[in-house]
């Protein structure tokens, strides 16, 4: 089933659709067939700035995890034979530290649909009904609406899917860095073979959009490569904002 296809969701996708067009046209006269690109580039880095909250909890949310880990830890031996107690007392702790175990997942599910409709936009060829014009504009000869496995980026297109692959793989490489540090520093809080593990799995996740952005248009692979950079920066300047604090 085509979510897209849903009508509160096509209206919503219009609006949005509607609102990048007209950015597209006042940046037409001067980037011209790169107007659309611009305009995926300043759309993308307008969301990500209006959740620039949902990425404050996000990190609030792991500060707080890695903190509590010994406590909970601690409570985990000592009621280990006595899983109702364990799991009153557990409540009770973040009820008395004012976090919540669920705290990092509920920002990720608020911007959900937010980039569900800001990706619709850079990879559906219709939109409510209407061909999607952003995907009409070039960069460099390679056409938005052009994937670079399709076989058809001519030269010197060719150049702006490798340059953006190249960011977004070093932004994966970053990201997998940053993740092996965060998952060192949690071990020490909590020592868990399981945990280290999955941790160390989940680390590799990052380099799936680099596969992920070679099979798009070329509009979503500008978007992931915005979003991507955006999120790197985002979170090492606010990891350090707290942990200063």
């Amino acid at each position: 089933m085509d979510l897209y296809s849903l009508a509160p969701i096509a209206a919503i996708l219009d609006l949005a659709y509607a609102g990048v067009t007209a950015l597209s046209g006042l940046l037409e006269p001067l980037a011209g067939d790169a107007a659309g690109a611009l305009a995926i580039v300043a759309l993308t880095l307008v969301v990500r700035a209006i959740l620039i909250p949902v990425g404050i909890s996000q990190v609030r949310a792991e500060f707080t995890r890695r903190r509590l880990a010994p406590m909970l830890r601690e409570l985990q031996k000592r009621y280990k034979k006595q899983p109702e107690i364990l799991q009153r007392k557990t409540m009770e702790l973040y009820k008395t530290e004012k976090a919540s175990p669920v705290a990092g997942m509920l920002p990720a599910l608020a911007q959900a649909p937010v980039l569900f409709v800001v990706y619709g936009l850079f990879v559906l060829h219709t939109i409510n009904g209407h061909a999607n014009a952003l995907l009409h504009g070039h960069v460099l000869g390679a056409s938005l609406a052009t994937s670079l496995i399709s076989g058809t980026v001519a030269w010197p297109g060719v150049i702006v899917f490798a340059v953006l692959l190249a960011i977004i793989a070093i932004v994966a490489w970053l990201q997998r860095r940053t993740a092996k540090k965060i998952a060192a520093m949690d071990a020490t809080a909590e020592p868990n073979a399981t945990a280290q593990a999955m941790a160390r799995w989940l680390s590799w996740l990052p380099f799936i959009t680099v596969i992920f952005a070679s099979v798009v248009p070329l509009a979503a692979t500008i978007y992931l490569t915005v979003t991507t950079s955006w999120t790197l920066i985002e979170r090492t300047v606010m990891r350090r904002a707290l942990s200063a604090r």
